[in-house]
């Protein structure tokens, strides 16, 4: 078996307004892959999503701006050269109020009928 090369990203619907932009390097869309997914995030500011159950993993590295997120206990607010995890089954919801690109990494991949937003 050798290498798999990805030469492209797909863009993937978003949840949440304004819009924001992402773009799958691996996961279900791009890559067909079920164990993970890797995604690359333009968030605009103001744009903030529902909130979610979700089934899998998420751990989001933030390279520019700032994300917030909001969980049971609180807000956590991640900036540029941070990280955060959010375990699978944790209620969250994610946020950008000034902005922010980030890279998330959801495992198993992100699926819209595993993410369980609220309604």
């Amino acid at each position: 078996m050798s290498p798999v090369h990805i030469p492209s990203v797909s863009r993937v619907e978003a949840a949440g307004t304004p819009p924001k932009l992402i773009e799958e390097v691996v996961g279900h869309v791009n890559t067909g892959t079920d164990a993970l997914s890797i995604a690359k995030m333009t968030s605009p500011p103001g744009w903030e999503e529902p909130g979610q159950t979700p089934e899998f993993d998420e751990f989001t590295v933030v390279l520019e701006g700032e994300v917030e997120v909001h969980h049971r206990e609180g807000v956590l607010k991640v900036a540029a050269g941070e990280a955060v995890i959010a375990r699978a089954g944790e209620w969250v919801r994610y946020s950008t109020p000034k902005g922010a690109k980030y890279v998330s990494i959801c495992m198993p991949a992100f699926a819209p009928g595993i993410v369980h937003r609220d309604e």
